[in-house]
Parts: C-alpha cells; sequence; structure tokens
C-alpha cells in the first residue's frame, strides 16, 4: 500500500499525523529540524534562543540555568473548553501533558490596564464601567448564557442568522468601551469587523470563552508546563503508538509531482513515495502567498493582556502572553512575555511600543517578523495539503479549524471527535496499567 506521507513543522501536522495514525492511514513523518513541531517548539536551552536571534553575547548569570528556559516561538494559549483540549482528551495525549491554568486575562483601556470581567459578579465589580452600565452589561451576560441557536424562544428578538453584532449591542445598550473589550477580549477577535456580520459566531465565541472560564475559575486559558513543545511531542507519541515512522532532522529536497497529484517526496537522494502529503507552507513555497510579573496584574505569573485596537488607534488588536518559571519555562523567578500584532506600518517596533511600556523593565528582549501564508490551492487535484500559517490571535481555535478543513479535504468526511478515540484493542495500543 502507497504511504501516506507527512512533512511537518508544526502543531496542526503533528496533531494530523496522530489523528490519521489512529484512523489506520500508513504515516511516515519528516521534519527538517532536529525537534518535533517546527514554528511551534518551545527553544531550549537558553543559549539556543540567543543563538537564534544571533546575539553576540551569552546569556548572563542572572538568567539562571540555560536548560530551565523553554521559550515558545509562537505565543498561544488553549481555551480550556475549546477545540484543541477535546482534541487532546479524546486521543488521551493528556496522558503525556500537565496544564496549569493561566491566572488571569487584562484589558487595556485608556493606557491601564484592567481584569476581564467573565462573571456577573466581576461584571459588578468591574471599573472598567459605571454602575447602570453594569447592569446592561450583566443582562447581556445573562442573555448570552441562556442563547441556544436550537431554541427560538431564547432569542430575545435577535435573528442569529441575520441580527448584525452592532445590532445586538445597541439592543442593550452597550457603550464604546464595553463593545471594545467583549468583542476584542471575550469573542477574541482582532478587527472589528465582526460588528456588521451575523451575531451567531460572536454569541458562540462568548459562550466558549465564559464555558472555558467556569472550568477553573481564574481564567479560560491553559498552559502546558515545560511549554508548547510539550503539544506536538504528544501527539507525535500517539501517531507513533499507531505505527507511524518519524524522521527528524530530514530535509526535503523536493515534491515529486506526476500528472498534477503528487506521488513522493524526495530527501537526500532517496524517495519516499505517497498518496497524499500534509505539510506547512514552507515546504512549498511556490504554492501559498503571504524577571518581574507585569504591573497591576496582581503579581500573577501567567496572564493574557488585549490592547483593543480602538485603544491605540490602529486596524488589530496587540497582544501579550505572559508564563513563567511556575510553568517549568524559565529560570526561578524569571518571566516571559511575548507580544504579537499583525504587522501595519514599515516600523513593526513602533507598533508594539503601547505594550513595551508596561512590560518594563525587559532584561531581554528578541525581535522576529515572520509572513503568513495561506494555501491557495484545496489538495484536491495535487492531494497537496498545505496548513495556513499561525496567526496572530493567542489560542488554538482557529488552528484547530483549519486541522478540520484540511482532514475534510483529505478523506471526505467531517472531522468527528469520535473517530480521535484510541482504539481499545488496537495492536499498537499501549497496555492500560
Amino acid at each position: 500500500s502507497g504511504r501516506e506521507f507527512h512533512v511537518v513543522s508544526l502543531t496542526s501536522e503533528c496533531i494530523l499525523s496522530g489523528i490519521m495514525s489512529v484512523n489506520g492511514k500508513k504515516v511516515l513523518h519528516m521534519d527538517r529540524n532536529p525537534y518535533y513541531g517546527g514554528e511551534s517548539s518551545s527553544i531550549t536551552p537558553l543559549e539556543e534562543l540567543y543563538k537564534r536571534f544571533t546575539l553576540p553575547d551569552s546569556p548572563p548569570e542572572s538568567m539562571g540555568r540555560g536548560r530551565d528556559w523553554n521559550v515558545d516561538l509562537i505565543p498561544k494559549f488553549l481555551m480550556a473548553n475549546g477545540q484543541l483540549v477535546k482534541m487532546l482528551l479524546y486521543t488521551e495525549v493528556t496522558r503525556y501533558l500537565d496544564f496549569k491554568v493561566v491566572e488571569g486575562s487584562f484589558v487595556y483601556k485608556g493606557g491601564k490596564i484592567y481584569k476581564v470581567p467573565s462573571t456577573e459578579t466581576e461584571a459588578l465589580a468591574s471599573n472598567l464601567m459605571g454602575m447602570f452600565e453594569k447592569r446592561r452589561f450583566r443582562k447581556f451576560l445573562v442573555f448570552v448564557a441562556n442563547f441556544d441557536e436550537n431554541d427560538p424562544k431564547t432569542f430575545e428578538g435577535v435573528d442569529p442568522k441575520s441580527t448584525t453584532m452592532r445590532d445586538v449591542y445597541k439592543k442593550f445598550d452597550l457603550g464604546q468601551d464595553v463593545i471594545d473589550f467583549t468583542g476584542h477580549a471575550l469573542a477574541l477577535y482582532r478587527t472589528d469587523d465582526y460588528l456588521d456580520v451575523p451575531c451567531l459566531d460572536t454569541i458562540n465565541r462568548i459562550k466558549l470563552y465564559s464555558e472555558s472560564l467556569a472550568r477553573y475559575g481564574k481564567s479560560p486559558y491553559l498552559y502546558p508546563l515545560y511549554g508548547l513543545g510539550e503539544l506536538p511531542q504528544g501527539f507525535a507519541r500517539l501517531s507513533a503508538i499507531y505505527g507511524g515512522t518519524y524522521m527528524l532532522n530530514k530535509p526535503v529536497d523536493e515534491i515529486v509531482m506526476e500528472g498534477g497529484h503528487v506521488v513522493g517526496v524526495k530527501s537526500e537522494g532517496e524517495v519516499a513515495r505517497c498518496k497524499q502529503l500534509i505539510c506547512d507552507p514552507s515546504y512549498i513555497p511556490e504554492r501559498p502567498q503571504g524577571g518581574h510579573p507585569i504591573k497591576n496584574t496582581n503579581d500573577a505569573n501567567s496572564c493574557q493582556i488585549i490592547i483593543p485596537q480602538n485603544q491605540v488607534n490602529r486596524n488589530s488588536d496587540i497582544y501579550v502572553c505572559m508564563i513563567s518559571y511556575a510553568h517549568n519555562v524559565a529560570a526561578q523567578g524569571k518571566y516571559i512575555a511575548i507580544v504579537s500584532t499583525t504587522v501595519e506600518t514599515s516600523e513593526p517596533e513602533a507598533e508594539i511600543e503601547p505594550a513595551l511600556e508596561l512590560l518594563e523593565p525587559i532584561d531581554q528582549k528578541f525581535v522576529a517578523i515572520s509572513d503568513l501564508y495561506e494555501p491557495t490551492d484545496d489538495g484536491t487535484e495535487s492531494q497537496v495539503f498545505a496548513s495556513s500559517s499561525y496567526d496572530a490571535t493567542t489560542h488554538f481555535e482557529t488552528t484547530c479549524n483549519d486541522i478540520k478543513d484540511i482532514y475534510k479535504r483529505m478523506t471526505g468526511s467531517d472531522f468527528d471527535f469520535e473517530n480521535m478515540k484510541r482504539k481499545q484493542n488496537d495492536v499498537f495500543g499501549e497496555d492500560e496499567q
């Protein structure tokens, strides 16, 4: 039988290789890097990070032991009730990972940061809004919590398929500041385009936030101990249990095509033949285009801060993800903050100045700009399936949507979480202890 062939560089490909292996496909998984997960890996030791950003010196002693650091190249948290956590639970990859709850989510308003209120109690105590605004916001939250797209009795005159979100905000008489943090800190949109489309997606996003928050209380986000690099490794183990083959440090010289579709991949003079190929956009450049906590966060060991675009006169939000030694990713007493946004000008570093100001003093700064690639071809003809580059969002929901989309294009059937369950008596299954 021909092999499904799988080039990997991102968490998306690692997850897909795990799922395809569980579904009985033969998977060969190649990575040009010496580690799993490409861009979604965590860099360790600290010396390696200094090298990667071509800093002339090695880390000073004040930074602690180099091997205590695992620094993510992509800043993301997991929504506690989101799709990636579901994927981890169904495949039981959770047995290889430990998570901590992120201690708070904050939003920037008028130069200050405030905790994002996400329960009725927090909303009533929040300094983000005045007294009457709080009551209206509470009513809105209750409406969202009770909303069920299959039960028109819960619609309160809103048509989820045609009423815009702008009109829903009007209905509850919510002011601009509340609209800003609802759209950007609860629904997690990066721009304001969502205001003029039907409200169903926004309502579901706010529900996901609230349900995720309800699971653990402090924030809706989880983060794995030892960094995000643990995620691709967990799915790589799953693939291996089901007979998948892994090759790290394997350069890909050429994708071999015949009659317009993929038949193999050439590496170091040899061709591995396959029927389908999944890879990140960097493997097929011609196809896609292109040590202190943060002040005013109650000394949280981890948090997210969202700077809505309206607050700093931009088109897209600026995100700050902060984690620390508490997650086994930094030396004792040290903190890592990652600022991300979509570049809008020719001076990207100046664009994130409002976020950098919140982080002062900074021991060491690393700046990187990466191109965003989107596949231009759906893979039907070529059987080459490219994933999208990571976007600036601070969670994995858009990545999971991409995974489900690639799965559907490859197999012809809708993605179903049930298909991810490990087979109980599988020949490759681990013995249950």
